[in-house]
């Protein structure tokens, strides 16, 4: 029998993998606290899911490894939240029953956009940028975070390349470019600099970038993920009351199948998800204005039906696009006439009038 200690029972628990996640559930954030009473292990537990089958499978999960790991021992677990005083089985939460309990809002931001993709090279961080410029454009006070800490690139397409100020009491002051307030980590080393970090630095880069920045009053804070469904993904998750995730792809069905991977993770999360945008739809002959779906045609629309969140938008290949990318002026300040950059005016309007900036 193993020895009951705090450090042996939390290496138990780090072998329980959450339902439908190769992650454990340590690493999710389920188990807040763990106490040792004599031969009681008592295990506080919060969930930022509603699904109660989840809840139901976690519980069982972890008595069950409690229970062979350390035989001799009793199980106490508790749902923090639930109103309880502790013992017996976790109890189911009461109050609000509100999604977001225990995900803490942050000053002055109303809302919260993730921009996501299941694989890299969909053109991820053109959607948040030339979105960002776009719902700006709209009238809306915007900021743009890059989350992306191994890979950032907001700082290259929004054409900044300065080093932020910090406040007398360790703040970071954003940066500013057409308007919007920006952080990433492309502002804090150099571009060719390779940051060799686990994943609990990445972690604490990423509240950092949400919690000690000065955003100050923002309608909209337009967050940049890495691609997959890793540290950044969870912990931003986990800890932020997202207004809602938007899913880039391009029409290929390998990329809509990694989409549709990363858009289950933010539902089984209890993130809702505003829609899809389909990058490289269709190529436009500058000659005689025909569309070329180079990438296949309806791949975007398929996956939107089958998942039953709404198609945003579909954004064609216009060379301009990477041009303007790469000079640091995205195609919607660049080439506000271009179809690309309407297409994004259009996706930025159905985002802000989806009641949300009120």
């Amino acid at each position: 029998m193993a020895e009951l200690t705090k450090e042996k029972v939390e290496e138990t628990l780090s072998r329980i993998k959450y339902p439908g996640f190769n992650r454990d559930i340590i690493s999710f954030g389920v188990i807040n606290k763990i106490e040792i009473e004599g031969n009681t292990i008592n295990v506080f537990v919060k969930f930022t899911t509603k699904n109660q089958e989840t809840k139901s499978e976690i519980l069982s999960d972890i008595e069950k490894a409690l229970s062979e790991t350390f035989k001799d021992s009793r199980v106490n677990l508790e749902e923090i939240g639930s109103g309880g005083s502790g013992g017996g089985k976790a109890k189911q939460a009461m109050g609000s029953g509100d999604p977001w309990a225990g995900r803490a809002p942050i000053e002055g931001i109303k809302n919260i956009i993730a921009v996501a993709s299941g694989k890299g090279g969909v053109g991820k961080s053109t959607v948040s940028t030339n979105l960002a410029i776009a719902l700006s454009r709209h009238g809306y006070n915007i900021g743009l975070m890059d989350s992306d800490i191994y890979g950032p690139s907001i700082h290259i397409m929004m054409g900044v390349d300065e080093r932020p100020m910090v406040t007398g009491d360790q703040k970071i002051l954003p940066l500013e470019k057409f308007g919007i307030k920006l952080m990433s980590m492309g502002f804090l080393i150099d571009n060719d600099a390779p940051l060799i970090w686990r994943g609990p630095l990445v972690m604490k880069a990423v509240e950092q970038f949400l919690r000690d920045v000065v955003w100050g009053e923002l309608d909209a804070l337009v967050i940049d993920l890495p691609p997959g469904t890793g540290d950044a993904q969870l912990t931003l998750v986990q800890k932020t009351p997202l207004t809602g995730a938007i899913i880039v792809t391009t029409p290929q069905e390998v990329a809509l199948v990694d989409a549709r991977r990363g858009l289950k993770m933010f539902q089984k999360m209890d993130t809702r998800v505003l829609g899809i945008v389909e990058n490289m739809s269709y190529f436009i002959c500058p000659e005689c204005g025909k569309k070329t779906f180079i990438f296949g045609s309806e791949g975007g629309s398929r996956s939107s039906r089958q998942l039953n969140v709404p198609l945003l938008g579909q954004i064609p290949i216009e060379p301009w696009v990477t041009e303007s990318g790469d000079s640091g002026i995205p195609v919607v300040a660049n080439h506000p006439e271009s179809a690309s950059a309407k297409a994004f005016m259009e996706i930025a309007a159905k985002i802000a009038g989806d009641d949300m900036f009120r």
